[in-house]
């Protein structure tokens, strides 16, 4: 069973993205870590603690990390509302730790070199903290990976950038060029697969209600951007790589992260010559019937 740290900041996406993870029971979760991005540190930690319980998993130990970036100032998402669950908005207590950096770090440290898998879906701030803390350790991660990035689509936060590199573009570029394997699911394969509240309906379990109320506003909120009442499903995506990594194409790319461009902050610029040495390896493609399929399927598990 694969062993795996989740770095997030739910987010509707990302919440659903934990659904997935621990009802596929192809993970043995070490941690959950939550770091600033869709909303402040206090609401995706509050978030996080939410799901585990929705889900009867609070064994699944949380971690808060970074309440902001590394020398920027915090841009919140504006599709998942103030809280980062509208139509949930959960009222349980945050229960900050402000640990994450040091337990990720502990975890990794703790465990065989070569084991653990870094699975981030929100900013980067909080795998730079560690890799700037305690480089000799991190180095021994199996691989980090990370939703984010636009390489020959659109951004989703200005024309060029997707939304976790741009909260934390600096962060992101630490991350990028730390020598140990990367794989990025960026929004050229996420724009594909999209759901819509017919999708949603076909739930029969427990989670039918709170995931209605979750996808409603969601998908409302997403029409302003995408011009129709769709889910995108960035983070449960990069969960489904892990699961199935057959029904997605990849292709090792060079990459860098723009950290001083005003019109291009947080963009993820590929090196299309091939002149460079690859250093990330980019899901270009998924599956979108076969993650239809297995996202509904698993989280109908839940009685």
């Amino acid at each position: 069973m694969k062993k795996i740290i989740i770095d997030t900041d739910p987010g509707h996406d990302d919440a659903m993205a934990i659904m997935l993870a621990v009802l596929s029971n192809k993970f043995d979760i070490l941690a959950i870590t939550t770091v600033m991005g869709n909303s402040s540190i206090e609401n995706t930690t509050r978030n996080a603690r939410y799901i585990l319980k929705l889900l009867n998993q609070e064994n699944i130990p949380i971690y808060s990390g970074a309440d902001k970036p590394l020398v920027r100032e915090h841009v919140k998402a504006i599709v998942h509302g103030t809280s980062g669950l509208e139509g949930i908005d959960p009222q349980n207590e945050s229960k900050l730790t402000g640990n994450a950096v040091d337990k990720i770090i502990e975890l990794i440290a703790a465990a065989e070199d070569g084991t653990i898998t870094l699975v981030t879906l929100g900013p980067l701030t909080n795998i730079a903290k560690a890799i700037q803390k305690d480089p000799k350790v991190m180095s021994s991660v199996k691989e980090i990976v990370m939703m984010g990035g636009a390489i020959s689509v659109p951004g989703n936060q200005n024309r060029v950038a997707e939304f976790n590199l741009y909260v934390d573009p600096e962060a992101a570029d630490i991350v990028f060029h730390f020598p140990v394997a990367k794989v990025l699911v960026p929004l050229d394969a996420c724009n594909n697969v999209r759901l819509n509240l017919k999708n949603f309906q076909t739930i029969t379990g427990s989670l039918r209600d709170p995931l209605l109320k979750m996808a409603k506003p969601y998908m409302k909120n997403l029409a302003k951007e995408e011009g129709e009442e769709v889910a995108l499903m960035y983070d449960p995506l990069t969960i489904f790589y892990l699961i199935k990594p057959e029904s997605c194409k990849t292709r090792e790319y060079n990459l860098q992260v723009e950290t001083k461009g005003e019109l291009t902050r947080g963009m993820t610029v590929a090196d299309f010559k091939f002149k460079e040495k690859e250093n990330i390896e980019v899901v270009v493609s998924i599956d979108s019937h076969n993650f239809k399929k297995l996202f509904f399927g698993t989280l109908n598990k839940l009685t």
